[in-house]
């Protein structure tokens, strides 16, 4: 009889809160300054305020860093998955659960401040050639907009920089302000080179989400924790962090 009681004891266990918590799993891409690896070690804007989040709800889900496509897949198909760090769009609104905002962000194209400037949609739509990245909300959003000049090649944001740098295209759209602050540190891109035109493709907030098929009340203990950070201004203080650091 007491092996019988142990052994209930033990399926109580296994079934319980802790182990359910468990089967959750967190997914997010190479986007800096919100998501990236810096020596072999995920960093982040976004990933510190998650892990700030699990510290306060007592979670200790696994973060994978995947291909951006990828990770937006597995969020949609695989159950019990959050993503971070993804722009709530109407089109997606119905898709996920959120926990939000974190920051509202926009994207401006940019160009070579010595080229000939470019400052209206326009001219935008009758350049030769924009460059942005090959796949996401970037080139679908500039489709959606009318634009039949893009050159979808970029398979990394790099790859922005340095192909406009070389002379391989003469605007690029791909990252926030703060991304491309990000981007001009890394590649030692001198104060000045680059030019913001003055043209906002798109504002909206980043989210964490959440696949459908997650409980109600984890959601809601990550948005309570989530509050708590703002109130408390660590939120502010990690993207203050950021921010100077990313200063070109």
């Amino acid at each position: 009889m007491r092996h019988s009681i142990s052994a209930a004891a033990l399926l109580c266990l296994l079934l319980g809160t802790d182990v359910r918590a468990e089967q959750y799993q967190i997914v997010t891409e190479e986007w800096a300054p919100y998501n990236y690896q810096e020596n072999n070690r995920l960093t982040g804007m976004t990933t510190e305020i998650v892990r700030a989040i699990m510290a306060l709800t007592g979670d200790d889900f696994e973060v994978l860093l995947q291909p951006s496509m990828r990770a937006t897949q597995i969020l949609k198909h695989r159950p019990k998955t959050i993503m971070y760090s993804l722009f709530r769009t109407p089109e997606r609104e119905s898709l996920f659960k959120w926990v939000g905002p974190i920051v509202e962000e926009s994207i401006h194209p940019y160009q070579l401040a010595k080229a000939p400037p470019v400052n209206s949609l326009e001219q935008l739509l009758h350049a030769p050639q924009i460059t942005t990245r090959h796949a996401g909300l970037v080139p679908t959003m500039l489709l959606s907009l009318g634009f039949n000049n893009l050159d979808k090649s970029a398979t990394e944001s790099k790859q922005l920089y340095r192909m406009l740098l070389a002379g391989r295209t003469d605007i690029i759209v791909g990252d926030t302000d703060a991304g491309v602050a990000y981007y001009s540190r890394q590649l030692n891109i001198a104060p000045g080179t680059l030019r913001k035109i003055p043209i906002e493709l798109y504002r909206s907030s980043l989210y964490i989400a959440f696949s459908l098929d997650s409980e109600d009340e984890v959601v809601a203990a990550w948005t309570k924790a989530l509050e708590q950070l703002r109130r408390s201004g660590e939120l502010e203080r990690i993207r203050r962090r950021y921010e100077e650091q990313v200063e070109p």
